[in-house]
């Protein structure tokens, strides 16, 4: 099939070399347009559009996809197909229309479960055993079109948004050429999702990721974890932002939030068992070991973060 792949983040590389080296024709690319980006704020291309170009492959970067330059420019590619791994903007029923198999859909979750954009964060701080990927025709509706295939993928109890969503992408890029060869042969029918089990994930906020010491230690484990790497749990000491990188589980109880700190570890109070820090990271610094920061911040016994 010839196939035109949507994407713009890190997430959507492993998908778009698998679909470059599968028997399918890549011939073009939809990417996020090119955005500031680090401290001095350049004007960088989206990883998704970097590697395009390295392939060779026509890249369009359109402000929306409702745009009918765009929209003209993508029927002229002849897409069967759009693959589509977050690509980061809506699409409207004439862009959907144009590709003769509509667009397929990588999502990292088992749909109908945590639809949205946050679905690796919020299953996580949910808790849960288990998630996934899943492939669907996008329809109108958030997340909700028919389904083609889908993978599992046991979440472990140290993962972090970042370690679950790299194995998630490495494993759904393989789901997602699969897919496509199932589309191509006539062998793949999308079937409708079931209308029990829907929950959503919508993005979490800087706020959302302010911690609460009075939580329960495995809540506050969790909340860390699928915080990390964005947009980053947080907490404050002295009035100032204090960034928290995962935490462990330790023997022993104090009062939510108080610190103690030893030689080669700080300690945390939270609702129910205390918690070691691992790496965290004041206001204009680097991340470093908790224990190294608390030298610097000469804690000195009974201080309190939040």
């Amino acid at each position: 099939m010839r196939v035109v792949f949507a994407g713009t983040p890190d997430v959507a590389l492993p998908s778009l070399r698998a679909v470059a080296e599968s028997s399918h024709e890549l011939v073009g690319v939809v990417t996020r347009p090119d955005a500031r980006t680090g401290r001095g704020r350049r004007l960088a291309a989206s990883p998704v559009a970097e590697a395009a170009a390295m392939l060779g492959i026509p890249v369009l970067k359109p402000e929306h996809p409702r745009d009918p330059e765009f929209q003209e420019a993508l029927r002229e590619l002849a897409p069967d197909v759009c693959p589509v791994v977050a690509y980061g903007a809506l699409l409207p029923q004439s862009a959907l229309d144009i590709p003769v198999h509509g667009w397929v859909n990588l999502h990292f979750s088992l749909l109908p479960a945590w639809r949205g954009a946050a679905p690796v964060q919020r299953s996580i701080w949910a808790g849960d055993d288990v998630t996934g990927a899943t492939t669907f025709r996008i329809v109108k509706d958030l997340d909700a079109g028919p389904v083609f295939g889908v993978m599992t993928e046991t979440i472990r109890p140290t993962d972090t948004a970042g370690d679950l969503l790299a194995r998630l992408a490495e494993g759904g890029a393989g789901l997602l050429v699969a897919t496509l060869d199932g589309i191509a042969d006539g062998s793949l029918e999308s079937q409708p999702q079931p209308a029990d089990g829907v929950s959503l994930a919508p993005k979490i906020t800087v706020d959302d990721a302010r911690v609460d010491w009075a939580q329960p230690a495995a809540a506050i484990d969790r909340q860390v974890r699928a915080c990390t790497p964005a947009p980053g749990a947080w907490t404050t000491y002295d009035g100032e932002r204090l960034k928290l990188g995962p935490l462990s589980p330790v023997d022993g109880q104090l009062p939510a939030g108080e610190l103690v700190a030893g030689k080669n570890a700080v300690v945390v109070g939270t609702g129910t068992a205390a918690m070691r820090l691992g790496d965290v990271q004041p206001v204009g610094k680097r991340p470093m070991p908790a224990a190294d920061w608390a030298r610097g911040a000469h804690l000195s016994g009974g201080e309190v973060l939040g």
